[in-house]
């Protein structure tokens, strides 16, 4: 009898990335373990790369996914693509998955009903999703700092429509993220993540949760706020991404203890992620050409005379030679062809990331860029090779400082403000957080490599948020900035979607032996009906390790 997939609702869904982690999972069957049921997200441009990556799976391991590549490769348009009939009847399918709709404004009843519909009375299935963490986030409470209305943001209590689906519908397990800023954030002097825990863990009379870690044994009366924060980068994801992710467990469904997530032995690195991705030159916001973009990377080294720092000399000659060096006039696009030779035994990452059939890379294009930010992320780039740092701005040279007055005068170190402004994503280390604000400008996101003079792709923030690379963003390259920076890392969802499975497989293993033993120690029953004329337990789904 072939095994049906553990369902999964996705709330606050963005692209995809909690999702994806848990569809990506196959059992010994080879078969999909977890199955979107429904995904929920409001912002359009993301629900469209929600319907899109449906459409893929339900493509996926037919003949008919070459017709995926064909679009993503831009050979054909969206219109023939979808028009074709394979593709058409897919996407029939991903509208039925993916909704475009907004938690809290939304009709309840309907969304109550989806759910009820995409879980097909089944009663073993997994919540996930990520509540908007605006009102959360350290860099959100900064910049609002003075708005007398802050305390009244209503992002504060989105969780409670993730609250509202539990109560409801009762999952046997849940899977929360968060920002760290929800550790320390408060609502009218109360501390918000004591009573987001002390909700979840009891959301309706009759109904609890044990709230667990994924990185530590115990539950919410054991264990410290900081057990829920998971480090990326310790677990393979190459960047420094700090979420709290809440395990839900419901109370009396026989659950043992879980796995944990296992530390990577060496933490993986930019250099790691996007190093084989193919060259490209940024561009010139003004007059662009390979021409006028040359003669401004030429121009950078003259900013740095002056500079007085004792690495002076050194930083300009490394930045002439590499002038010398700089070959690239490409400066990519939505697709570029690549066709890599054979390698030794592929990376977890570089084996997570890859596709074959791909045949290239999309959404691998450069911005544009002023001449000036040109010298600046050439000047930074090359300081960071050389002592393997990223420079803050009390060490740029003056001629670089931005033209703002809170930067001009007599330059001293604790006269200027966001330091950090400016930021190399090192070669050697994992990248800082990859956030939305990588939409507005490349500033904080700088390539490692000199030669290129430019700020990071969509692709290359893709891959630092371990997108596969047959993943699609829809929209304008801004929307497809945002939506990388608003996603959870797919392989580290992968990674906790297997110590899911494992929890489910043993309960059900569990359930199976207690059935075996009370059929075992009581009389024979003709029907198959237990003393009391009740069907005997059966396990819930039948098991995939």
């Amino acid at each position: 009898m072939p095994r049906t997939p553990v369902p999964i609702i996705d709330l606050f869904a963005g692209p995809g990335g909690l999702g994806e982690g848990f569809a990506s999972l196959k059992g010994h069957d080879k078969q999909p373990f977890f199955e979107i049921g429904l995904s929920i997200e409001k912002t359009e441009v993301a629900h469209r790369t929600l319907m899109l990556r449906a459409a893929f799976r339900r493509l996926r391991g037919t003949k008919d996914v070459r017709h995926y590549y064909s679009f993503v490769r831009g050979e054909i348009d969206e219109a023939t693509f979808r028009s074709i009939p394979a593709v058409a009847q897919a996407f029939k399918h991903a509208a039925r998955e993916a909704r475009c709709l907004e938690l809290g404004k939304s009709d309840e009843a309907g969304i109550d009903a989806e759910i009820r519909t995409a879980l097909n009375g089944q009663k073993t299935w997994v919540l996930i999703g990520g509540p908007p963490c605006q009102a959360y986030s350290l860099a959100g409470r900064a910049r609002r700092a003075n708005d007398k209305d802050f305390h009244k943001d209503e992002k504060h209590f989105l969780y409670k429509e993730y609250l509202r689906i539990i109560r409801v519908h009762k999952p046997t397990i849940f899977v929360m993220e968060n920002v760290k800023g929800l550790l320390s954030s408060s609502h009218s002097g109360s501390p918000m993540f004591e009573r987001i825990l002390a909700d979840l863990a009891s959301p309706a009379e009759g109904l609890e949760y044990e709230i667990r870690s994924f990185t530590k044994r115990g539950n919410s009366d054991t264990l410290e706020p900081e057990d829920y924060l998971i480090h990326s980068e310790r677990y393979g994801v190459p960047q420094s991404r700090h979420r709290v992710i809440l395990f839900g467990v419901l109370k009396g469904s026989g659950a043992p203890q879980h796995q944990l997530l296992v530390p990577v032995s060496t933490p993986v690195t930019v250099g790691d992620a996007i190093g084989n991705l193919p060259k490209i030159r940024s561009k010139l916001s003004r007059g662009d050409s390979e021409l006028t973009w040359r003669n401004a990377v030429h121009a950078a080294p003259s900013y740095i005379h002056g500079w007085g720092f004792a690495i002076e000399s050194a930083v300009i000659e490394r930045m002439q030679t590499l002038i010398a060096e700089t070959t690239s006039s490409d400066t990519g696009g939505a697709f570029m062809a690549q066709h890599e030779g054979k390698q030794g035994n592929p990376s977890e990452l570089e084996q997570w990331l890859h596709d074959r059939n791909l045949g290239g890379v999309c959404q691998h294009e450069a911005r544009a860029h002023m001449a000036s930010d040109l010298a600046r992320y050439f000047f930074a780039a090359t300081f960071a090779e050389l002592q393997k740092y990223s420079p803050r701005l009390d060490v740029f040279p003056p001629k670089l400082l931005p033209d703002h007055h809170n930067l001009r005068g007599d330059n001293k170190a604790d006269a200027i403000p966001f330091k950090d402004r400016f930021r190399v994503q090192c070669k050697n280390d994992p990248a800082t957080t990859v956030v939305a604000h990588i939409a507005k400008d490349g500033h904080y996101y700088i390539h490692y490599d000199p030669r290129q003079c430019r700020s990071l792709t969509v692709r290359e923030a893709a891959r630092l948020q371990t997108f596969p690379d047959n993943y699609y963003f829809a929209g304008n390259r801004t929307e497809q900035y945002t939506q990388v920076g608003n996603a959870v890392p797919p392989l580290l969802a992968h990674k906790l979607a297997r110590i899911v499975r494992s929890l489910l497989n043993e309960m059900n293993r569990n359930r199976r032996r207690q059935v075996k033993g009370r059929m075992n120690h009581k009389p024979r029953m003709t029907t198959g009906c237990s003393p009391s004329g009740q069907q005997a337990q059966v396990p819930l789904f039948a098991e995939a390790s």
